[in-house]
């Protein structure tokens, strides 16, 4: 028997700040996060799934992050990465826009990377690599 995975029915990152995190994603990024008062534990149910999983060496995010092969220091190391898709390149202009204006730093800005997808990408509190992104075949009617 082989097991057939369907899709993704989950995503959390696990963090020493929860407040912190849950900030980023329910005030900045908008996401109607809600907080199970019994734990604390912040969700949110029905999000639209995944297009794609994946496992990325530390040392090809450094290479897509900052063109060489060694994460640097001076920058929390990544523990997983989540790609939040936006409806074209211009969103993902505008939200880096709109999340430097609250404060929020930027590994680097958009930018069209080698396989048509345009990027930009920034470190939560708890290390995961968020992506604002637009990958023009996840839009296409076929795909």
């Amino acid at each position: 028997m082989s097991i057939e995975i369907k899709f993704i029915a989950g995503f959390a990152v696990i963090t020493k700040q929860p407040d912190a995190s849950a900030s980023l994603y329910r005030e900045t990024l908008g996401l109607p996060l809600e907080r199970y008062e019994m734990t604390g534990y912040h969700f949110m149910d029905k999000f639209p799934g995944a297009h794609h999983f994946g496992v990325w060496p530390l040392e090809m995010v450094a290479q897509s992050c900052f063109g060489q092969d060694e994460w640097p220091t001076s920058i929390l190391e990544p523990t997983a990465n989540i790609d939040l898709e936006l409806a074209n390149a211009k969103a993902v202009e505008s939200a880096v826009q709109e999340m430097q204006a609250k404060g929020q730093d930027f590994i680097h800005g958009a930018r069209m990377e080698p396989w048509g997808q345009t990027t930009a990408r920034f470190i939560s509190p708890e290390g995961v690599l968020i992506s604002f992104s637009y990958a023009p075949w996840l839009h296409d009617k076929d795909a």
